[in-house]
């Protein structure tokens, strides 16, 4: 061996520590990449939590501020109930030729009435029922009459008025269901199957 063969050393071996050299740096950066974007979608999912909690206490709030009166708007119901039996309960004949009974019964139609324009301004708003499918979410069953003139599963008799207050149920109205009467439906007969026109 020569002199020159003791100093010299393989290609590879010399280009060995640049080429370490060069791709320290570069994995250095693909590193630093993957952990900014780690973090970005760390940040982008704090946002969209953050968004939402702020929109659900917005919801939240919004709702006591709907409903907060549903407790006492319940109570309130008890006295325009008995507002409109006082009512029904006077008939005609009571009033005629009494002067004092017809105010008291003008007073009575007037509280009434304005009880009842507060309550729509505050989202009070009575049940539909009398002819109205029975609906369990809105209306309580007491009894079932018997009644071939009207559809049975319908509401037959209102009992006592039900309320909703914006969207929720405040108090279902208490119904008599129809039973005996034919089905309420979609024009299906009794089997099922839809009545189809045959003259033609």
């Amino acid at each position: 061996m020569n002199q020159d063969d003791e100093h010299t050393t393989p290609l590879h071996e010399a280009l060995e520590p640049e080429a370490h050299a060069e791709l320290e740096p570069v994995d250095r950066t693909v590193e630093l990449e993957a952990e900014v974007a780690a973090l970005k979608d760390q940040l982008l999912r704090a946002m969209a939590e953050t968004e939402n909690v702020r929109r659900r206490l917005e919801i939240q709030a919004e709702e006591r501020g709907k409903y907060a009166v549903s407790g006492f708007a319940r109570d309130m119901l008890g006295v325009a109930d008995n507002l409109r039996r006082a009512l029904d309960s006077v008939t005609a004949e009571a009033v005629e030729g009494n002067e004092v009974a017809r105010n008291v019964i003008a007073g009575v139609e007037i509280t009434a009435r304005e009880l009842a324009n507060t309550f729509e301004r505050h989202g009070i708003r009575p049940v539909a029922a009398l002819g109205e499918k029975f609906d369990p979410n809105l209306h309580q069953a007491m009894m079932e009459l018997e009644d071939p003139s009207k559809p049975a599963g319908t509401v037959a008799m209102v009992m006592q008025t039900g309320y909703t207050i914006h969207d929720r149920l405040l108090r279902p109205a208490m119904v008599a269901v129809a039973k005996g009467g034919p089905r309420p439906g979609n024009g299906d007969d009794a089997g099922g199957q839809p009545k189809v026109d045959t003259t033609a």
